[in-house]
């Protein structure tokens, strides 16, 4: 069993929102108070989210609402890295097209542009940001703004976004309508490009940062692409089997539940089995191994007895292992795992 929880080896961390910290208008059970003690016990917080629709201080507000410790300078947003991405390309007092929020208009004002909202405005530059209710009208001016010449931005290329109800499109969906029609692809602030990340390194100052994220293809990604250590949640987008058969960009450095982890020791995952093979691997009293050889292979697992018990062993472990087992060779496919992931799903893991 490991003997260091995650808050005592990281001075900061850079903490996702949606599917994290709270899905819609709720936290994510347990998050809040989670995040207090984190603090308390010395780790700094910070809030980086790809929503571009409220501005630091509104989010700040909504997490102190939910019990979570927040004041507007601990938010960096995506708005936030698209202004900075956009200053360093323009001179100051350029023109820029902003198709979202109010938070993105503030976020392009304090770095001294200025925003408009039609295209015979001549901007130099369009910016777009999830925001509910934009309409075709909003889109419509930044294509002929970019057909004219001006940049393209995106704040996040989400596909999608978690919500209370389901998985809904995100600003990516929406940026495929100005990209399609005028065939003109955006530069891309949010995760998992690194404009975002180097706005919150910028603004925390932090050396041993943590991505907490629950998504593999912006939150773990852009942590491995900018060199940070990561942590997935399984409360958000990401799902187990998703996880154990990604693609080594996407794969996070830890694995849990949720953000009490922050607070744990982490377990050790270590080899096991007949040395020479290298492909088996615990964590936790949970074993996993490859059985076979080429493309018939597939993982056994073995659960610890009983399954539970008061040192650990939770289902959580077993999907440790299984993923350093699937990671360990090149390719793994969704029949290598399926049996496995049932097996932990009937343990107790969520699908």
């Amino acid at each position: 069993m490991g003997t260091v929880a995650l808050h005592e080896k990281y001075d900061v961390a850079l903490l996702d929102l949606d599917g994290v910290v709270y899905l819609g208008p709720k936290a994510v059970p347990g998050a809040p108070e989670a995040l207090q003690r984190a603090k308390e016990a010395g780790m700094r917080l910070a809030y980086v989210t790809n929503n571009a629709s409220r501005t630091p201080a509104a989010v700040a507000e909504v997490l102190r609402g939910m019990g979570a410790p927040a004041v507007p300078e601990d938010v960096v947003t995506s708005p936030q890295a698209a202004a900075r991405l956009l200053a360093d390309k323009l001179p100051p007092g350029a023109k820029v097209l902003v198709i979202g929020s109010v938070a993105l208009r503030l976020a392009i004002r304090e770095r001294g542009l200025i925003p408009v909202s039609s295209a015979a405005e001549h901007p130099q530059a369009v910016v777009e940001g999830y925001v509910p209710g934009i309409d075709y009208q909003a889109l419509a001016e930044g294509g002929l703004a970019v057909r004219a010449g001006a940049l393209f931005v995106g704040t996040n290329a989400d596909s999608t976004l978690p919500t209370q109800r389901g998985i809904q499109p995100g600003n990516g969906s929406l940026l495929r309508v100005i990209a399609h029609a005028t065939g003109t692809e955006p530069m891309i602030a949010g995760k998992p490009e690194l404009p975002l990340h180097h706005e919150s390194i910028i603004r925390t100052g932090a050396r041993q940062p943590l991505v907490v994220g629950d998504r593999l293809d912006t939150d773990i990604e852009a942590a491995n692409r900018a060199g940070a250590d990561s942590l997935l949640v399984l409360t958000g987008v990401s799902r187990p089997a998703e996880l154990v058969t990604a693609s080594a960009p996407q794969r996070p450095t830890y694995i849990a539940l949720a953000l009490e982890s922050l607070l744990e020791p982490y377990p050790d995952i270590t080899p096991a089995g007949d040395p020479e093979d290298g492909h088996g691997f615990a964590c936790n009293g949970w074993t996993a191994r490859w059985a076979g050889a080429g493309p018939r292979a597939t993982i056994t697992l073995d659960a610890p007895m009983p399954a539970r018990t008061a040192a650990g062993g939770s289902p959580v472990d077993g999907l440790r292992a299984l993923c350093a087992a699937a990671w360990s060779r090149p390719g793994t496919s969704g029949d290598a795992v399926a049996a496995a992931l049932a097996q932990l799903t009937a343990a107790g893991l969520p699908e």
